[in-house]
């Protein structure tokens, strides 16, 4: 389906060292008339996971009294803490933009609801970041997060143990979103054991794959290209037309943002980052 808007949207910032973590993000807007400013949604969420990923790794790596805190300590702020400040803030943004931006609402009509008002708005999330402690990663609805380890091995942490049905999915605008967010932890062990490409993209561009072997070649081709070339400037040129293509395929707005370890590559793209996005 054509849409005038795309209703995703990405960032991608850092390094992944301890003084610029590596933070990463996309965002889904549902896009339908139920859900009229979802574009809007989507760009809070990213906004407002930057926000909280990046207070996470100063927390990371906090020196008090008693030491940086403890990685039991993280993990838990990262599975209730961080989820829920983030679905209230993002809450708290959208009524925000609500109250400012009414539109032609009837004012002798019944006033929305709450829920009524977040619906407008609602969207999905995949966020991720990386400091020399920990990778950490939340997911709300759909799309997908891809770990490449060390030795190649592909992985789809946050995969849901059964994928929604149609175009059902859980959102930002849900009820008790933050319950639903699932949160990948892995400690970082060793600077070699890292993983050796993060990618996040959203479901425009699995669905464009007639099965789950055909999106996990793609993203082994991105990591194998980007290692053969030494660089990122050829993935770079490429990817808008890899996009543009699922998109025609999968009639969804496609958006990938990705990450590869920097001492695999060369030395002038250490900020490794990549992100692009495309229409259906």
């Amino acid at each position: 389906m054509n849409k005038q808007i795309n209703q995703d949207w990405y960032a991608a910032e850092g390094s992944g060292t301890e003084g610029d973590p590596l933070i990463l993000s996309v965002a889904d807007g549902h896009g339908s008339a139920v859900h009229a400013r979802s574009e809007i949604g989507a760009r809070c969420a990213v906004d407002l996971f930057g926000h909280q990923a990046r207070t996470f790794a100063q927390l990371a790596r906090a020196e008090g009294p008693d030491g940086a805190p403890s990685l039991s300590w993280l993990m838990n702020y990262a599975r209730n803490e961080l989820p829920r400040q983030l679905v209230a803030a993002w809450q708290e943004r959208v009524l925000a933009h609500w109250d400012h931006n009414r539109g032609t609402v009837d004012p002798a009509a019944e006033p929305p609801r709450k829920d009524q008002k977040l619906l407008l708005y609602g969207a999905t999330l995949v966020g991720a970041v990386l400091t020399p402690r920990m990778f950490a990663a939340w997911q709300l609805g759909d799309g997908e997060l891809t770990v490449t380890d060390a030795d190649g091995a592909i992985a789809l942490p946050l995969a849901p143990v059964e994928a929604d049905l149609g175009d059902e999915t859980e959102s930002l605008c849900s009820r008790q979103a933050w319950k639903m967010i699932r949160v990948h932890w892995a400690p970082v062990v060793a600077p070699d054991r890292t993983p050796r490409m993060i990618a996040l993209s959203t479901d425009g561009l699995s669905k464009s794959f007639a099965s789950d072997e055909g999106f996990t070649q793609f993203m082994t081709g991105l990591d194998q290209r980007l290692s053969k070339d030494g660089r990122t400037d050829g993935v770079r040129d490429a990817l808008p037309g890899w996009l543009a293509e699922a998109a025609r395929y999968s009639g969804d707005d496609t958006t990938l943002v990705a990450a590869r370890r920097p001492d695999l590559i060369a030395a002038d793209d250490s900020a490794a980052a990549d992100e692009r996005r495309s229409d259906a």
